[in-house]
């Protein structure tokens, strides 16, 4: 299990106090992890979409450590090609059109990805 995980590490010395603090999840905040589904109503057949909360989930502090460690790599090398949200994809397409790169034969597509995540836990 987790906690036994993270004592083990910290009795091994692989993990300081400050990380070991930082990692082992709390009592009074953990909450079972939950899916629940949201529909799609513009395909046919309203197909759901299972999303799972996690966010109380025991895991939670590790995720959001090694997502400390590992964020400022990732963006560094694919924040060119990264669009965050509705606003950012408006910015870059208006510099797109700034560039010239707009044009009337310019064609956009979309793609539906099918099981993305194919094991749930």
């Amino acid at each position: 299990n987790v906690t036994n995980a993270i004592n083990v590490l910290k009795n091994d010395k692989q993990l300081n106090l400050k990380n070991y603090n930082r990692l082992m999840p709390k009592r009074d905040d953990v909450r079972l992890s939950y899916m629940y589904f949201n529909p799609k109503p513009h395909k046919a057949g309203t197909p759901l979409r299972p999303i799972m909360n996690t966010i109380k989930a025991v895991t939670r502090p590790i995720s959001d450590f090694l997502d400390e460690l590992i964020r400022p790599i990732f963006d560094q090398y694919n924040k060119d090609n990264t669009i965050i949200d509705g606003v950012n994809l408006i910015k870059r397409l208006e510099q797109y059109a700034t560039d010239g790169h707009l044009k009337e034969s310019t064609q956009f597509c979309t793609f539906d990805i099918n099981n993305l995540y194919t094991m749930l836990p």
